[in-house]
């Protein structure tokens, strides 16, 4: 079996059995390091206040909330957190996997339904919750089904137990019972972790993770991306969604801090205010980073400048020669001065958005993985990249491609110490997708020289009446180019009603509004304007076609300004989506 090739381990890093070990570790090692800062909005006209929190402060902060859960006996509960990403939530996490408690931790951007099947589902008795979601939780509390048993708030709220109140108990416990919190055996390889996935396609699963499944995913991430003791991070991801999680693993592991972002829309701004200089995030916000310093240098006139730019600095980097921060340091300024590595994830990434970030001297790499896998399988770094690729596989990790076609596309399986245990009551989904140790993960993809490239998902194929099969995410990614164009999907729906075999291509385009009237003077409020809209549009993606075969040209154009159906990590719900579009 054709396997990918392993990345080539450049970091020395320990190994750590399970999560408290990482906690222990960071406190003593960088104990007096920076670790979070936290801002404190003020009243109106006054400046905010920053919190800032050292490594040792944490690690402690950690076994006070650990000690009081272990005291009323919390910890041989199921555990379930949810709430925005936040310092508490944090605490909240590490307090109970440090206890060998089961943890759920769930999505704070679910409907009341789905949230209370979570709930019930994970069997979970304890929640600990954010009061960015106290309407949620007020909701539970008076169904009167007896759902959970404890309650316990990461803020002051009253009338309700609170983690501040527990820290405080947890300091004052006799070092008897605190030491007892801290020495509770860890079973490291069985199942201590529940979460769910934000499916686009059907009900969500739980997936069962290991603490070692986590641990081994965090050293080979730490062998093998450069994140530096002292970098700032921003906590962008959610915490809940495996990637965030064991991004900010990464982080606290190699003692980085983290700040908070206040928002999607004060993200560029809370870059320069914490001069962030690595994250972890998704394509959608790496894409629109850079579209907007692109159109920067568009109205400043400078394109001409910026090509030359990257021309030169190419030139010289093959002698080893690297100006590129200098060259544009402008642009750089605009992002803080300091981002120098950008982790993207959770779905394909827009190579020009990724060649344009490295082009001004910004690492950008794209890794590939799935909450069933802990949930890095691939990943790129600043040594090993191929244009298109996903990477390498990571240091322990087995990638082959399955059932591999004439073009040597196939599904992609994997298998290594940071596969799932399998999905929590679902044997059926379970044997579909753990095959003699190898995790079967719906994507299509093909290997070459060792690389991954991902084609897309098993279950977007679109497969023609001639046979041939058209890949949609290969097609959005060359829409996604175009410089308006906010979100898109390309599908397959019947030419006709008589055969619902004869798939044609069409595409669904979600356009930015703004965009248009700022650079091109049209205002989708007046009809003649919209009308305009549609037109370029159209044109556009016809151009586009022109350069594909004739089985992959677009035949149908939806156009739109209003955001798609997507899960809280920002996939598109293909499926909903075509259905409103049939109706």
């Amino acid at each position: 079996m054709k396997l990918a090739k392993e990345v080539t381990p450049k970091f020395k890093a320990p190994y750590h059995e399970n999560l408290r070990d990482l906690i222990t570790y960071v406190g003593k090692e960088y104990k007096d390091d920076l670790a979070f800062i936290i801002k404190h909005k003020a009243a109106r006209g006054q400046e905010p206040t920053y919190e800032r929190i050292t490594f040792g402060g944490f690690a402690e902060d950690v076994k006070n909330l650990g000690a009081a859960l272990y005291e009323r006996n919390l910890l041989t509960h199921r555990v379930a957190i949810i709430g925005k990403n936040c310092y508490e939530w944090l605490v909240s996490y590490f307090a109970a996997v440090s206890g060998n408690a089961m943890v759920v931790p769930l999505d704070k951007g679910l409907p009341y339904e789905e949230f209370e099947s979570c709930m019930v589902r994970s069997r979970a008795d304890v929640l600990i919750y954010g009061d960015d979601v106290k309407e949620l939780v007020k909701t539970l509390k008076q169904s009167g089904k007896g759902i959970c048993e404890t309650y316990i708030c990461m803020n002051e709220l009253e009338g309700e137990l609170s983690l501040s109140m527990l820290m405080e108990e947890g300091k004052k416990a006799p070092e008897a019972d605190r030491e007892a919190y801290w020495t509770t055996p860890i079973e490291a390889e069985a199942v201590k972790i529940l979460l769910f996935t934000s499916g686009t396609t059907s009900m969500s699963k739980a997936v069962m993770l290991s603490q070692k499944n986590i641990t081994s995913n965090l050293y080979a991430l730490q062998q093998t991306e450069d994140i530096r003791r002292g970098d700032m991070n921003m906590a962008f991801l959610p915490y809940h969604h495996t990637f965030g999680s064991t991004g900010q693993m990464l982080m606290i592991a190699c003692g980085a801090a983290t700040s908070y972002c206040d928002g999607l829309k004060y993200l560029q701004k809370n870059i320069v205010e914490y001069k962030v200089s690595v994250f972890f995030c998704v394509p959608l916000l790496i894409e629109g980073i850079y579209k907007k310093i692109m159109q920067t240098v568009k109205k400043q006139g400078k394109e001409k400048t910026i090509a030359f730019g990257i021309k030169l600095t190419k030139f010289l980097l093959k002698f080893g020669i690297d100006i590129r921060r200098k060259v544009f340091k402008q642009a750089l300024d605009n992002l803080g001065g300091e981002l120098r590595l950008v982790i993207s994830g959770a779905a394909a990434i827009d190579p020009e958005a990724l060649e344009g970030f490295n082009n001004l001297g910004i690492t950008a790499v794209q890794g590939y993985g799935l909450t069933e896998s802990a949930p890095v399988i691939t990943a790129e770094n600043s040594w090993e990249m191929k244009a298109g690729s996903v990477g390498r596989a990571m240091p322990g990790v087995e990638v082959a491609i399955d059932n591999p076609d004439e073009k040597g596309i196939g599904e992609v399986i994997a298998r290594g110490p940071n596969i799932m245990h399998g999905y929590y009551e679902n044997e059926e989904a379970t044997a579909e997708t753990l095959v003699d140790g190898w995790l079967h993960t719906g994507d299509l993809g093909y290997l070459d020289d060792g690389y991954l490239f991902i084609c897309g998902r098993k279950k977007n194929v679109i497969v023609l009446k001639n046979g041939k099969n058209v890949y949609p995410e290969e097609m959005e990614q060359l829409i996604t180019n175009l410089p308006y164009v906010a979100e898109n999907f390309v599908f397959g729906l019947p030419k006709s009603e008589e055969d619902e075999r004869d798939l044609v291509l069409c595409t669904k385009i979600v356009y930015n509004p703004e965009y248009m009237k700022s650079e091109l003077g049209l205002d989708n409020k007046k009809e003649e304007d919209m009308a305009k809209i549609e037109a370029l549009i159209r044109e556009d993606i016809h151009k586009i076609s022109d350069t594909l075969p004739v089985y992959k040209q677009i035949i149908r154009i939806y156009v739109t300004d209003e955001p798609m159906i997507k899960t809280t990590t920002n996939k598109v719900k293909r499926f909903e989506e075509i259905k409103k579009l049939q109706k």
